[in-house]
């Protein structure tokens, strides 16, 4: 090697060591600066945790940096986790380190690296260990803040007023709401008056005028440009379905709310209105948004008489309906603009109550008249009745939710009336939300299932299919957090839990996460697809081409199955990363359970697997279990189906099989014995009745001739001469068609022979002949003879006579 090469080596490798140096002080610097932050912002915290003196906005900016410190020492827990394992792994290597007591020397050389792995691994694992540290810090502060926060929400709402219904406190709230009024309306008459900002209004005519007439536009002829949209949608298709119908009612309160922004934004750009103004004409929107929401959803649920019900009420009072659910959104909007005033104007604890106690009775008399709206009265129609009983589950709900309602608006104007006004807001206003909420899935529900039968063609009968209750279901799930901050939960609350769930749970010390989860069932699905497509190419190309008999087809098959299954369980357990062992105690607990209370299960399951290897019988096998006959179908691995010559199936315990008494007529083979049974008359001649017996038996093309048919003379019985012919049939599965026409074959030259197939003979004795009618007919205690097909009519006998 050239000195030149030699020393342009050397430089490179300068350079780099230099660049690495550079990067790791950069690194560390940056590491010690995030880590001083970090106990700057722990001490701070802690000492006004301490204090307790800290406002609720105050923490929950703290306790928002708390929680991006703890993702990232949650992200620095895991630092150089594959680094770790395979370092462990090196030291499992290297076996256990000799006991110095035994007399156990270790090599040197083995010695020195088991020293330098430990020496790494430990060098690795302080970085974990400082951020497992800081995680549980950070999170012990957030479980403070959280609690300090949640005490002094109870402490609130638990806090008592003077009652409202002191008359002496009412002068002083009117006093005090005509003075806020009255400051706002004096701010806007003295900007107005003084023109404040005369060269910026003049600069902005132009821009107000318009968004004001475009605001006015959109408010008065909002419905009409709804009513052409859906004109125009309906073009498309999808008549009657109700989709169109939805968007049109969205952009009938959508335009009408984009009109009340534009008025006021133009009343904020004009700059004439005051601080009390500005602050109210904020909230406008929002009030707006709130009532044109809740008309929509009275016309939904209450205005459309030609769809099906949401919930049951009477359709005479659906005007009514309407009216209190716009008079639940006015008191939503009465509340709002109580916090406001009660935010800008420093009003008396006394005052605050006497406000708000009429719009809390207000809200829960609206309530309450909008629960009874949902009971009928008078006689219901068949079609009413027809309906409840193909709806009957939903009534029950619905019926819970109105009780649950009509407790807590009667609870809420007691709770106000005693002083309790947080309490009593906190109860009415969370009802009217949630019923707002409710019906909002409950429409969501129903067009999502009109769009999916406008989609699919199933129409109407949508409604009702699973797809329907799934997407009613994952509505509901969504809806869920949104309940519970209307109910008092903090958005921090349900960020808590969410993290919480992301970094799972411990069972038996295995950690179990939303990811692993996800992997878990990845992996499975994908194994359990690989086995059933295995399966099915086994079903179909490849055993077939082979000489195994469907049965043994079928046992391979599930064997597959089976196999497949248990490895694609064992390869997601493995690749997710789960430590069974830790569950080994949990397992064997477990497993003595399940020899009790599943013991048949098992033994089902056992016997399953004998059936599938020793193949005592197979699919496609004719058996008889218990007197019970049919074609085995199918075997599985808890039962066997039976298929009986009736055509209805029988599932039949695999271990009623194993340990049962079973016949299997087609077992290895479909060669079976027929026996037909023949009577002659007495005085035939056996030998010819024989010979045309065996030969109509060697006749029938079923019948094997090696063996050859043979006929048996049975003896002599009761009213014939009894014979049986005795075949072996090429397929038993023909025996009762082979029986059939050998019956005819029978009949037929029994007939043209004058051999004569004999009726039952009987022997009749009376006691006392002569007392019936025509007693001399009969011959005292005589015998008479009578066929079968005889009849005999008596009269019934005389009283006294036996």
């Amino acid at each position: 090697m050239s000195p030149m090469r030699s020393l342009l080596r050397f430089c490179c490798a300068l350079v780099l060591v230099i660049s690495a140096r550079v990067a790791m002080a950069q690194l560390s610097e940056t590491q010690r600066d995030f880590h001083q932050n970090w106990l700057a912002t722990a001490g701070s915290v802690e000492r006004l945790v301490d204090n307790g003196e800290a406002s609720n906005a105050v923490l929950e900016k703290l306790r928002s940096d708390l929680v991006e410190f703890r993702e990232a020492f949650t992200v620095a827990r895991d630092q150089n986790s594959a680094r770790i394992k395979t370092l462990e792994s090196q030291i499992d290597a290297l076996g256990p380190k000799p006991d110095s007591e035994t007399g156990g020397d270790e090599p040197a050389d083995i010695a020195d690296l088991r020293q330098s792995l430990n020496e790494q691994l430990e060098k690795l694992k302080v970085p974990q260990v400082v951020a497992d540290e800081a995680y549980k810090r950070a999170n012990g502060l957030i479980g403070e803040i959280d609690r300090i926060v949640r005490d002094r929400q109870a402490s609130q709402l638990l806090s008592r007023s003077p009652s409202p219904l002191n008359l002496v406190y009412w002068p002083a709230a009117l006093d005090d709401v005509h003075s806020a009024i009255s400051a706002m309306i004096n701010e806007t008459v003295t900007a107005w008056k003084g023109r404040a900002k005369p060269e910026k209004f003049d600069e902005q005519w132009p821009i107000l005028l318009l968004m004001v007439v475009a605001g006015t536009v959109l408010i008065l002829a909002g419905a009409l440009l709804s009513a052409r949209l859906g004109t125009y949608l309906r073009g498309f298709g999808g008549k009657g379905s109700g989709v169109w119908g939805f968007i049109v009612s969205l952009v009938r309160i959508f335009l009408p709310f984009i009109g009340i922004v534009l008025l006021c934004k133009a009343a904020e750009l004009t700059g004439l209105l005051g601080e009390h103004g500005q602050y109210l004409l904020q909230a406008i929107p929002d009030w707006s948004a709130i009532y044109l929401v809740f008309k929509w959803l009275g016309d939904q649920i209450y205005g459309q008489p030609d769809r099906e019900q949401l919930v049951e009420f009477n359709q005479n009072r659906a005007p009514q309906a309407r009216l209190l659910v716009q008079t639940l959104a006015v008191m939503l909007i009465i509340y709002d603009g109580i916090k406001i005033f009660d935010d800008v104007e420093d009003v008396s604890i006394a005052s605050r109550a006497v406000v708000a106690f009429l719009p809390i009775l207000l809200a829960s008399i609206a309530l309450m008249r909008l629960q009874q709206v949902g009971m009928r009265r008078g006689p219901r129609t068949e079609d009413d009745i027809d309906d409840m009983s193909r709806r009957r589950e939903r009534p029950r709900v619905t019926l819970a939710i109105r009780r649950g309602i009509a407790t807590l608006v009667t609870i809420s104007p007691i709770m106000a009336m005693t002083g309790y006004i947080n309490a009593a807001e906190a109860i009415v206003y969370p009802a009217i939300l949630t019923l707002a909420t409710i019906a909002t899935v409950l429409i969501l529900q129903r067009f999502i299932g009109d769009l999916y039968g406008w989609l699919s063609g199933k129409g109407e009968a949508a409604q009702d299919s699973l797809f329907s209750v799934i997407v009613g279901l994952v509505l509901m799930l969504a809806a869920l957090p949104v309940l519970s901050i209307f109910w008092g939960a903090r958005v921090s609350d349900l960020t808590e839990l969410w993290t919480k769930f992301l970094v799972g749970f411990s069972v038996g010390g295995v950690m179990i996460s939303p990811n692993v989860i996800l992997m878990f069932a990845a992996i499975f699905v994908i194994g359990y697809t690989l086995t059933r497509l295995l399966q099915s190419s086994l079903r179909t190309n490849i055993l077939p081409k082979t000489g195994i008999d469907p049965g043994g087809q079928n046992a391979i098959v599930s064997g597959v199955g089976y196999i497949g299954v248990f490895l694609a369980a064992l390869i997601a357990v493995t690749g997710t990363g789960i430590d069974l062992s830790s569950l080994a105690l949990v397992a064997s607990a477990l497993s003595v359970g399940i020899g009790f209370g599943l013991q048949a299960v098992v033994s089902n399951f056992v016997s399953g697997i004998i059936l599938l290897v020793e193949r005592p019988i197979s699919k496609g096998d004719w058996i008889d279990v218990g007197g019970l006959q049919g074609y085995v179908r199918d075997i599985s691995v808890r039962s066997t189906r039976i298929e009986t010559f009736d055509r209805t199936d029988v599932i039949i315990p695999n271990s009623d099989l194993i340990s049962g008494t079973v016949t299997n007529y087609t077992r290895g083979n479909t060669i079976g014995r027929l026996i037909v049974p023949v009577g002659a008359a007495y005085g035939t001649d056996t030998r010819k009745v024989e010979a045309l017996l065996r030969e109509i038996a060697n006749k029938h093309p079923m019948v094997l001739a090696n063996p050859a048919p043979s006929v048996v003379f049975q003896g002599f019985g009761a009213d014939s001469l009894d014979f049986e012919i005795r075949a072996i049939l090429r397929d038993v599965n023909w025996v009762l068609s082979v029986k059939s026409d050998m019956n005819h074959e029978i009949a037929r030259c029994f007939a043209e022979e004058g051999i004569e197939i004999p009726f039952a003979q009987r022997d009749i004795w009376l006691r006392n002949p002569e007392s019936l009618p025509g007693a001399s007919t009969f011959a005292p205690s005589a015998r008479h003879n009578f066929t079968a097909d005889s009849v005999i009519e008596l009269d019934p006998p005389k009283s006294g006579n036996k």
